[in-house]
């Protein structure tokens, strides 16, 4: 999943992981008078509909609007939550069965067709939904997919997908359903934690397959909170506690989602007490931080890589060379200890240290600094003059992209840098599905579920869902599938390392970093965690008095 902030994803990552923070949404007088509700600080989403939100801030208000057929332990293993239990005899054909008694906030009972209805929605390729890649294991995936309309007259119409549901979906009774893949996937009990599975009640379809006017800003979900009044778009999202919740019930009574464009607005407002948790301190925030905040400022293990992606569609970067060059020309180390204090990694690879199969250094020396070499292949192939990064403005990425240009500039001579800001995250999300030409794009990514394959598939496969680059290799995907249906954990790691090394050969994207969360909470809360997924613990948090 792609992260919007700097550092789920992004979030990203988006989700990609892909991570997003001027001016501040304000709360209501009504907020600050509920002492046991907490303001939390997030980007805008760019989507709340959950087979379309693919970034942390979207994520993280889902979460307290929906409950998910299974969660992770501390050891990422799959624990049913919704669910009363996940089966499969031979990892193709899997048997889902709900706890019963759940109802969505709006009173209507959970069912099997609410997640039939919201996946077969989310797989349809006409409703042009972000997460959809994760359908196409489902058998029938193919079938609701248009063909490419294209021919030797341009672009044409895109014809009707052949279906629009799933046939390897069916309902077994009112609280039980079927899921066939069209390959085993022992991992897939996992990937259903991932918040693109979340349900929909019938609520949300004004016909069969089509989301009703204004429900995206209103969204009714089965979790613990529900929203109070609207999204108020760059402003804030209010949620409040669901009387009665069948699961576990958070210690809150709710959450106002306060939207910010600028991460130092957020960090000021944490400081006098007007946001209670900044899941991400800015970089100029810290080294001041520690006085500021004292043992309110924390960290915890984070998912997060951070990587800028080349537009290979381009013709500046279509030779290997070229962007091996790149990469070489930067300093990793230097940028982590100058720019983050040391609160982020170096990245070596690309796959994060905190799923199975992360290998140090196996990038070798396309991650390695070295200037001589990057200029000595940059005048070899005719490296472009100049270098664009584009990055989003709400996410405070400034100091480190423009370090980073200062380090291309001093290691290739000639060759001008410059970053490029969009205010939002989700404007340069937009910018890059539309393949208009930004240069290389800043993005960061956070594990939607802790399997290696989450690293390698959405991001770099055929057509993934957060492939904004136009990447395709396909011996790449063909490791990367069979991975996916071997029979043992171990088997599907060798296949997926073997995808990774390929990666190391292309260098579709520059590796930068691997991050930690960073993160600060006011004096009026406590009990606070934000996890491997950027997310704060809903269900833990307390107000302090």
């Amino acid at each position: 999943m792609f992260g919007n902030r700097p550092w789920k994803v992004a979030v990203g990552a988006t989700a990609i992981a892909l991570l997003a923070a001027g001016c501040s949404g304000g709360g209501s007088d009504e907020d600050d008078a509920n002492t046991n509700s907490v303001v939390i600080g997030i980007g805008e989403p760019q989507h709340l509909i959950p087979t379309n939100a693919t970034e942390t801030s979207g994520a993280q208000v889902l979460a307290a609007l929906f409950y998910p057929l299974v969660d992770f332990d501390d050891q990422n293993k799959p624990v049913e939550v919704a669910a009363e239990s996940i089966t499969s005899d031979d990892n193709k054909a899997w048997t889902v069965k709900l706890k019963p008694g759940f109802t969505f906030s709006n009173g209507e009972a959970v069912t099997a067709d609410s997640y039939i209805n919201a996946w077969n929605y989310g797989a349809y390729g006409p409703n042009g939904q972000g997460a959809s890649y994760f359908f196409e294991r489902i058998e029938g995936y193919a079938d609701l997919q248009s063909e490419d309309p294209d021919g030797e007259d341009g672009p044409q119409k895109a014809p009707e997908p052949k279906a629009k549901t799933l046939t390897g979906l069916k309902k077994v009774d009112d609280t039980t359903f079927t899921v066939a893949l069209t390959a085993p996937f022992a991992g897939w009990e996992s990937v259903m934690g991932y918040s693109a599975f979340y349900p929909l009640p019938a609520a949300a379809f004004s016909a069969p397959g089509v989301i009703a006017d204004g429900f995206e800003d209103t969204i009714i979900g089965n979790g613990p909170f529900k929203i109070k009044g609207s999204w108020q778009h760059d402003s804030q999202i209010e949620v409040e506690k669901v009387d009665g919740f069948k699961g576990t019930v958070p210690k809150i009574d709710g959450i106002n989602f306060k939207i910010y464009q600028d991460q130092k607005a957020e960090y000021a407002d944490l400081t006098a007490g007007n946001v209670d948790v900044q899941t991400t301190i800015p970089i100029e925030s810290l080294a001041a931080a520690p006085g500021d905040l004292g043992d309110r400022f924390q960290k915890s293990p984070s998912s997060s890589f951070q990587f800028v992606g080349f537009p290979t569609f381009q013709e500046e970067f279509k030779n290997v060379e070229i962007r091996k060059a790149l990469s070489m020309a930067i300093n990793r180390q230097e940028m982590t200890d100058q720019i983050f204090l040391g609160s982020q990694e170096p990245a070596t690879g690309f796959v994060s240290p905190a799923v199975a199969g992360y290998r140090a250094d196996i990038c070798g020396e396309n991650c390695t600094y070295n200037a001589a070499k990057a200029k000595e292949l940059w005048d070899a192939n005719n490296g472009p003059k100049k270098i664009q990064i584009t990055y989003n403005a709400d996410g405070g990425h400034k100091a480190w992209v423009d370090a980073m240009c200062n380090q291309v500039k001093q290691s290739l001579p000639g060759v001008d840098c410059v970053g490029t800001p969009e205010p939002k995250f989700a404007d340069l999300l937009t910018k890059v599905e539309k393949k208009e030409p930004v240069g290389l794009i800043r993005l960061g990514w956070v594990m939607d579920y802790p399997l290696m394959e989450n690293y390698l598939g959405p991001l770099y496969s055929t057509g993934g869902s957060s492939n904004y680059y136009g990447y395709s290799n396909k011996a790449f995907d063909a490791l990367v599938a069979e991975g996916s249906a071997a029979d043992t954990t171990d088997a599907a790691i060798a296949k997926w390392q073997a995808a990774e090394d390929i990666l190391v050969k292309d260098m579709p994207v520059i590796p930068l970093r691997f991050g930690q969360n960073v993160y600060g909470f006011s004096e009026k809360v406590k009990n606070v965690k934000v996890d491997t997924q950027t997310r704060v613990d809903i269900y833990n948090i307390e107000t302090a008095s």
